[in-house]
């Protein structure tokens, strides 16, 4: 109730201001039944006036909504055809890198030079954090072609982080454009990853100048292999590290790992063939493995990529139980074998190269038995401690016993080289019935001279570059399809392509050396007469002219 004191009883003229309450808003006062309608009137313009505010900000949250839907469908149209990249180095755009259970907070991430931003989630960090993991910065990944290509310095590790990317990627498109149909889940993208990460981790010092030249050289008949020895290595981590891992992730790990060499599944493995083909690929050679070191080993050498591994990996598409490519693609499946049988020819097995890798393969040859290299290969908790460091124990080891590794890696610093005499490409008649050349070969090809050649004066490195599946065409084994409404695979034969492309696959070159300057002459004529005698012909390349030795002031 208002007390008498808060209204003035003094009645208002017309048009004056009407007695108000304190605290109330002081408006004017109508008289008659004509003010009273036209209050009325007033309100019910004001409640229009209300409705017709919020029809139009509905319409203009609608508007907004219906612009920013237009948005996202053209992109993901866009990303569906053409994929979506972060700039010319490769990367993928940051919104392809994740699956929608992916949770950034809980990942560490590193940038890489090819790939960009790499996203490195617990599990995959328990791993990394290990030093058997971290050995893989002391493996370069091109061996000892940094003497040769000064920027080829890069490393295991980095191509390891980069397969896992890749991977993870590759499985993460399946599992987004087929995961239904094909079952892919959690279980399946960790493996896949996990195998990416890990493949390399067997990798011995210089690579495969370990495996592939040192091993037969001190051990007759050796059928050791990185592959087996990644293997090894998986469970020396998990044991040594107590690393709470399901068990079948681990054994589904090394099954992948083990794809391109043999293949022993179980039935449940069978059923998602085309997960093994992710990482090592046996079946035709396309993997992400390659699609890494390919564009990695390109870049650090200096040399030009045109291959695009981006383009596959957008428009692959599981049929059957293999991975197939649009038919479009043929010529781009085609460069991926072309660039890396290119990259064997001019970096992996360049001549000068090869010099070095064969004098230090004599230097850990004659280091073997004081540092008791071989037979670390039998323990993994002692052959993670080998990387290409050794060089440096070798070196500066005082011992008399490693003389001998040491002059030669002295020769090496001092580019004191074997001597490049000669190299021929074997027929392609020959090819079939090759037999690899011995440095007895050649010694007992020599005719009558004033210099008697010996075994230990010459040096034959029998060099094979093909395209993955040896004498035959890799294209042939690779399933494609016509468009995506298509369900037939088809193989697709050269000549329906072009007649540019190779009509042989392979290539078998025979390169001679002379560890002595002073012989390169007597060797190389030797090597003709070979020739000469095996096939009838003098089909050398080129010959390097003698040398005066360098003297040293």
């Amino acid at each position: 109730m208002e007390s008498p004191a808060d209204v003035e009883l003094s009645t208002p003229a017309v048009g004056q201001i009407s007695p108000t309450p304190k605290g109330q808003e002081i408006r004017p006062v109508y008289q008659g039944a004509a003010d009273q309608a036209q209050e009325e009137s007033g309100d019910a313009n004001k409640i229009d006036l209300e409705k017709k505010h919020l029809i139009y900000w509905f319409d203009c949250f609608k508007m907004i909504f219906d612009c920013c839907l237009r948005a996202v469908v053209r992109e993901r149209k866009a990303e569906e055809s053409m994929g979506r990249f972060c700039n010319e180095d490769l990367s993928f755009s940051l919104n392809n890198n994740f699956s929608s259970s992916q949770d950034v907070r809980l990942s560490k991430h590193v940038h890489d030079n090819v790939h960009g931003n790499i996203y490195l989630d617990p599990l995959f960090l328990k791993f990394i954090d290990t030093e058997q993991f971290q050995r893989l910065r002391d493996l370069k990944q091109l061996g000892l072609a940094h003497m040769v290509y000064p920027g080829a310095v890069h490393s295991r590790f980095e191509h390891s982080l980069g397969v896992y990317w890749l991977a993870g990627e590759s499985v993460h498109k399946l599992k987004t454009y087929q995961g239904l149909e094909l079952g892919i889940d959690h279980f399946d993208v960790q493996t896949v990853k996990l195998a990416g990460l890990l493949h390399d981790i067997g990798h011995g010092p210089f690579s495969h100048l370990f495996e592939h030249e040192f091993l037969p050289k001190v051990l007759d008949g050796s059928k050791w292999s990185h592959e087996q020895m990644s293997v090894e290595m998986v469970d020396h981590i998990v044991d040594e590290h107590y690393i709470e891992i399901d068990s079948e992730i681990v054994n589904r790990v090394k099954e992948m790992i083990l794809a391109s060499s043999k293949f022993a599944m179980d039935k449940s493995a069978r059923e998602k063939y085309f997960l093994y083909d992710i990482v090592a690929n046996g079946r035709n050679g396309i993997d992400v493995d390659k699609f890494d070191y390919i564009v990695r080993d390109s870049r650090a050498c200096g040399l030009g990529c045109n291959f695009q591994f981006q383009r596959l990996m957008e428009t692959m598409r599981v049929m059957g139980d293999e991975i197939c490519y649009r038919a479009k693609d043929y010529l781009t499946v085609h460069k991926l074998f072309a660039t890396r049988a290119d990259l064997f020819r001019t970096v992996y097995t360049h001549a000068k190269v090869k010099a070095i890798d064969l004098m230090v393969v004599d230097a850990l040859v004659g280091a073997n038995n004081y540092l008791q290299i071989s037979s670390r290969i039998q323990d993994p908790s002692q052959y993670w401690k080998l990387d290409d460091t050794i060089i440096k124990t070798i070196q500066t080891n005082p011992d008399q016993e490693l003389k001998e590794s040491r002059d030669l890696i002295l020769r090496i610093f001092r580019r004191d080289l074997y001597q490049f005499c000669n190299e021929y490409a074997v027929p392609k008649d020959k090819l079939e019935n090759f037999k690899h050349v011995t440095a007895q070969d050649i010694v007992c090809s020599q005719k009558s001279s004033g210099v008697t050649l010996r075994e230990e004066d010459v040096v034959v490195s029998n060099v094979r570059i093909d395209l993955t599946r040896g004498r035959n065409n890799p294209l042939e084994s690779v399933k494609f399809f016509k468009d995506y409404e298509s369900d037939e695979k088809l193989s697709i034969p050269d000549s329906r392509i072009s007649h540019l492309l190779p009509a042989s696959y392979q290539d078998l070159i025979v390169r001679v050396y002379s560890k002595k300057p002073e012989l390169v002459g007597v060797i190389s004529e030797a090597f003709v007469n070979f020739q000469l005698k095996t096939y009838g012909i003098k089909a050398q390349v080129h010959e390097t002219p003698e040398k005066k030795k360098k003297t040293r002031s």
